[in-house]
């Protein structure tokens, strides 16, 4: 989940990641993805999710073969790709638990859902349209058009910075409105 959140993939890019995809010791940690037309993009990954990875690594593949898959089933003693109902499986079971502590985690939580918020947050934060349309493998910018509504929170902040601090509704000094006063409310109709 770490993983599909940091680097904003598609499910099968992440299950289609082997141990050679994943380059932790450069300067800048990557992955590279294969999405879809068989594309590659190279997506920059966090320190705290290579932390992850190594704890994940030194567990689920001791043995560090270069060519396997990252996420795996064993079945009949072989490994195999995981496949994309046992992710939706995995992200069910943990969204529950996590929604146990924190009441904001989805309840019907998918894959999907990683791409999109980190999508969103990194568009909240300021990365251009192009830049994330580049990140996500989309191949027509007018995919990523989805992303470039804005939220209340967003429109709010946009809002702020244009609005002087001399305005009233930015001030706490300003005057405020009885409106339980007859008088008060006769004059705001025009009645009096």
């Amino acid at each position: 989940m770490i993983l599909l959140y940091d680097t904003g993939a598609r499910k099968q890019e992440i299950l289609d990641l082997r141990l050679n995809d994943v380059h932790i010791t450069s300067k800048e940690p990557y992955v590279t993805l294969t999405g879809k037309g068989q594309k590659t993009r190279l997506v920059p990954i966090m320190a705290k999710t290579v932390d992850h990875y190594k704890k994940y690594i030194s567990v689920f593949h001791p043995s560090n073969s270069e060519d396997s898959f990252l996420f795996y089933t064993v079945r009949k003693g072989e490994k195999l790709a995981m496949s994309p109902d046992n992710v939706e499986k995995f992200i069910r079971k943990y969204g529950k638990v996590a929604r146990i502590q924190n009441k904001e985690v989805p309840e019907k939580l998918h894959p999907h859902m990683f791409r999109h918020s980190r999508a969103m947050h990194l568009y909240r934060n300021g990365m251009p349209l192009p830049l994330l349309s580049e990140w996500l493998g989309h191949a027509q910018l007018e995919t990523t058009m989805i992303y470039a509504y804005a939220d209340t929170k967003m429109k709010r902040e946009a809002i702020e910075k244009a609005t002087s601090e001399l305005n009233p509704s930015r001030t706490t000094s300003a005057p405020t409105i009885d409106w339980d006063d007859d008088e008060t409310m006769k004059k705001l109709y025009g009645l009096s």
